[in-house]
């Protein structure tokens, strides 16, 4: 399966010689985050030079720049609400700064990638101390605008939208917005990568790991149904959300970034959350890409020392060769969701007391063939694979549906494929 789409991947045209990940682009824009001293969503929003409003301003100003290279490419849309909150207990604006690159056949289709541009100290209410944020979420952040500069000079079918957002320390609110901007779009979401706490390689206990990232996904559906739940706990499918195989899909993309991917079957770190869960929420796949080694120290902290160890989340944490490879990541992973053909919908599966198992599925525009794959029900990755070519359906002669896990992926004319959808309720995408 890794060579099939690893290879796959590199025959796309749309990914041929793409400008290099620079880690001076990404050096060059948490600098500029931190120099902002707080990114808090209550902090000033006037001052060209402090607070949250001249952060939100630079990374539109930066996606603009962008976008005069291609032409015009990127759409720059801040979408915003006024929210009322526990940590935002005066009405505050939340605005989210989008970049919208349209694509060239399917401009429904959408793809997203996202991190947080607001920051926090100690006191999730201080607006006004420095919480200089540059790991959490400049980072992420950084890892958005480069992927922008990377991936505008080049066409794609579907739309990439980056996203930068506002108000995730203060209660997921621009992970919110984000979902609501794209109902009312009508936008067809098929995957959103949200990156937060991506460039540090040292953890609180010592240990550190420059070559493994980890991408947390949701096992059951968000949205699911008590009737869904109910079929689902009965025939599987708690392994194979759509968020899920959106996890296995950018993980086949971590050798040619040099990194190692971690699948955490959970949606977020223990107890704790970010702008995926909103999405999640909204019936949206979504996974969160984080550092292998989290630095407790460096998160959620003012900038001090007490006994000898520093606190606060300073940019010489930043490990800017890392950071490079999980925006490396991001781009691969994006390009190819972008590149391919969307899903495949109304997967059914049938083969109950009979040696052969059948699969079907509605066309998918732009799709040449389509891939069944299926594997082991305790094996995390697809492992077997058949094609289908143009139809839509398959018999699998002599392979039983009860001591399996399937799905089915939608393939290209240049051999890009979709991410694999799980046969039923629990495993379609945007369902």
């Amino acid at each position: 399966m890794r060579f099939l789409i690893i290879a796959a991947l590199a025959a796309t045209p749309a990914l041929a010689a793409p400008p290099p990940i620079s880690q001076a682009e990404l050096r060059a824009t948490i600098e500029r985050l931190v120099g902002f001293g707080t990114r808090h969503s209550a902090s000033d929003t006037t001052s060209p030079t402090r607070g949250i409003g001249a952060a939100r301003a630079y990374a539109a100003a930066r996606f603009a720049e962008i976008g005069a290279k291609c032409g015009g490419c990127l759409t720059i849309e801040q979408p915003s609400v006024t929210v009322t909150a526990p940590r935002l207990p005066k009405p505050t604006a939340i605005v989210d700064v989008l970049a919208i690159q349209r694509g060239t056949t399917d401009p429904d289709r959408v793809v997203i990638i996202s991190g947080h541009i607001d920051s926090r100290n100690s006191d999730p209410l201080d607006a006004v101390g420095d919480a200089p944020g540059a790991n959490d979420d400049a980072s992420g952040t950084a890892a958005v605008i480069e992927a922008a500069r990377v991936l505008s000079g080049q066409k794609f079918p579907a739309t990439i939208v980056y996203a930068v957002l506002s108000g995730e320390e203060q209660g997921l609110h621009g992970g919110k917005l984000l979902a609501a901007t794209a109902k009312a779009k009508g936008w067809r979401v098929e995957a959103v990568l949200n990156n937060d706490i991506i460039g540090n390689s040292r953890g609180s206990g010592r240990a550190r790991d420059d070559r493994t990232v980890r991408v947390f996904s949701e096992g059951t559906r968000a949205t699911e149904t008590p009737e869904q739940a109910s079929k689902r706990r009965y025939n599987g499918g708690e392994v194979d959300s759509p968020a899920r195989n959106l996890s296995r899909f950018v993980a086949e993309r971590g050798k040619a970034a040099g990194l190692k991917v971690e699948m955490i079957y959970r949606t977020d770190r223990y107890s704790r959350g970010g702008d995926q869960v909103p999405m999640l929420e909204a019936g949206i796949p979504a996974v969160r890409i984080t550092e292998r080694q989290e630095h407790y120290d460096r998160q959620h902290q003012n900038v001090r020392v007490e006994n000898g160890r520093r606190y606060g989340d300073t940019i010489d944490g930043v490990d800017f060769a890392y950071l490079a490879k999980v925006t490396r990541l991001n781009v691969a992973s994006l390009a190819a969701l972008a590149t391919a053909p969307g899903v495949p919908t109304g997967v059914t599966i049938e083969g109950a007391v009979t040696p052969d198992t059948i699969l079907k599925w509605q066309a998918v525009p732009g799709a040449a063939r389509y891939t069944v794959w299926w594997r082991h029900t305790t094996s995390p990755t697809w492992q077997f694979s058949r094609d289908a070519g143009a139809a839509t359906t398959l018999t699998l002669k002599g392979i039983d549906i009860d001591s399996w896990f399937f799905g089915v992926a939608a393939v290209g004319a240049d051999g890009a494929s979709s991410p694999v959808v799980f046969p039923g309720e629990a495993g379609a995408f945007g369902g």
